[in-house]
């Protein structure tokens, strides 16, 4: 009877220590998860057959669209999951867009339509009611993602980020390269931050702020396509 002190005591010593390691196994998971979902679209993308004419189609006239209508559904940063389209429906059954690259937060994740609550447990996701991740004039990709998941990093080094580093994303065509060109911190309702901006090609990355503050603001990344970056008009 004596020993059931010191058995009671080492039980909750191994119980504590799996509780402080969960994250790290789970962490773990979660990227070779992500590492694996890219690597299958990187070699995917090749094979001659998938060029997926319609889907670049539609998505080309997708952010025509929500540009002659000034992206009016673009109501919320937290309601806007509704995907520029249907990608299954195109043949593409793991539903990635593209692989987002940035050399800056050593980060490499795959891109989902749609900003779920399954697609952002995966990985990055573009906001509904922006523009698809295709790049040209007139368009704004939106891609947010979480500041850290389940001991996942995800965004949660966004704040490495300065103005002229290189962001890259490679969609399903062909590879956009994109530089930081402003960094802010906006309220959640303030959706016109990031709307398209006229004649540019711009990609904006966007996740919670502070870290483990619970969304209270959001951290804002712009990065444009071009090789003169003024400041973010109509954004400040």
């Amino acid at each position: 009877m004596r020993k059931m002190p010191f058995v009671l005591a080492a039980l909750l010593a191994v119980a504590g220590i799996c509780v402080m390691l969960w994250p790290v196994f789970t962490g773990q998971r979660l990227q070779a998860d992500t590492d694996a979902a890219v690597q299958e679209f990187l070699v995917e993308r090749n094979e001659p057959e998938q060029q997926y004419p319609e889907l670049l189609a539609d998505l080309q006239a997708y952010n025509q669209r929500i540009y002659d209508e000034k992206q009016s559904g673009l109501v919320d940063l937290e309601a806007c999951e509704a995907p520029a389209a249907d990608l299954t429906a195109y043949g593409v059954e793991d539903e990635i867009i593209g692989v987002l690259e940035i050399p800056a937060m050593e980060l490499t994740m795959p891109v989902y339509l749609g900003a779920s609550d399954e697609h952002l447990a995966a990985g990055a996701a573009v906001l509904g009611n922006t523009s698809a991740p295709i790049g040209g004039d007139d368009t704004n990709c939106v891609i947010v993602g979480h500041r850290g998941w389940k001991g996942a990093d995800y965004f949660r080094h966004i704040d490495r980020l300065q103005v002229g580093d290189t962001v890259t994303l490679t969609n399903l065509w062909k590879t956009l390269t994109y530089t930081v060109a402003d960094i802010q911190i906006i309220q959640p309702h303030e959706v016109d931050k990031i709307k398209i901006q006229q004649g540019r090609d711009l990609l904006t990355l966007v996740t919670c702020h502070p870290y483990a503050s619970g969304g209270r603001q959001r951290y804002v990344v712009y990065c444009e396509k071009t090789a003169h970056h003024e400041a973010i008009s109509q954004s400040r």
